[in-house]
């Protein structure tokens, strides 16, 4: 038996006890060496640089691997995470383009694809392949057509530029090997008007069943979004476990950005102007 083969089954295990919080036992894309490789092989057009373990004084955890899959469909996750409430809080709306970053086997992708009907579309992210079957598999089973699979990498989630109204990640960001990379590139993907939506299991909270390395403060989110050209702009805090923070981009941090291009320009073209003078 493989050692893919026993970490499924240990998966599948610790489902039955509730003294164990699967989470902390499921897979991570650095236990099964050969889909890492194929993974990374995937991703060597990007020119990915390496990744980082740690960010703004906070250690980032490892991706879930696609074989601890089944966690994400428990029966018990309603319960802990109010699931329900989580997807009404996005006011989804028909005609809607949204994306499910880190859309795992799509447990928020199909309630989300059938909010957004008739004309809308959700964008389903996951840098793993085998995520993508498991969610294509389950679609196709409830006969849910308008969805967009796309293989993004580890810097970039391949989305359109000034093309999504919502951009949801649950419990994805803090899995990000290069955050910034990545939140660059949800900040162009968003419409001007558009939404990032992060919801993440709370480290302020030590009831909460959840290794720390998978949690994170508001504090750390807010620190880490703003740094990065967001700003925020709502938050819920009425699920069982998590914080759902809304943010949108921050045009004044855009415009500094402009401004200070813009004295660069001048700066380098008085001293265009300058040699200029002392040529003739």
């Amino acid at each position: 038996m493989s050692k893919l083969h026993l970490a499924v089954l240990a998966l599948l295990f610790s489902f039955a006890c509730p003294c164990t919080f699967a989470v902390d036992d499921a897979p991570t894309a650095k236990d099964d060496p050969k889909a890492a490789k194929a993974d990374e092989k995937e991703e060597s057009d990007d020119e990915i640089p390496p990744g980082l373990t740690h960010y703004m004084g906070r250690e980032i955890a490892q991706t879930m691997h696609f074989a601890g899959a089944p966690w994400l469909t428990r029966e018990s996750r309603e319960r802990e995470e109010d699931c329900t409430t989580m997807l009404k809080m996005l006011k989804l709306k028909a005609g809607m383009n949204v994306c499910d970053l880190g859309a795992g086997n799509g447990f928020y992708t199909l309630p989300m694809a059938k909010a957004v009907l008739p004309e809308g579309k959700v964008y389903a992210v996951e840098i793993q392949r085998e995520m993508l079957r498991f969610l294509k598999k389950r679609a196709d089973a409830a006969k849910v057509e308008n969805i967009e699979y796309v293989l993004g990498s580890l810097i970039d989630p391949k989305l359109p530029d000034n093309s999504q109204d919502i951009i949801l990640l649950v419990d994805v960001y803090h899995e990000f090997s290069h955050p910034e990379h990545m939140l660059k590139a949800i900040r162009k993907a968003l419409k001007p008007d558009g939404r990032l939506v992060l919801v993440e299991f709370r480290a302020e909270d030590p009831k909460v069943p959840i290794k720390p390395l998978h949690k994170m403060s508001k504090k750390q989110v807010n620190a880490e979004l703003t740094a990065n050209g967001f700003k925020l702009a709502e938050e819920f805090d009425k699920l069982p476990w998590q914080h759902m923070m809304f943010f949108q981009r921050d045009e004044g941090d855009k415009k500094d950005d402009a401004k200070k291009d813009a004295k660069k320009d001048a700066k380098k073209d008085a001293k265009t102007d300058a040699k200029t003078e002392e040529e003739k």
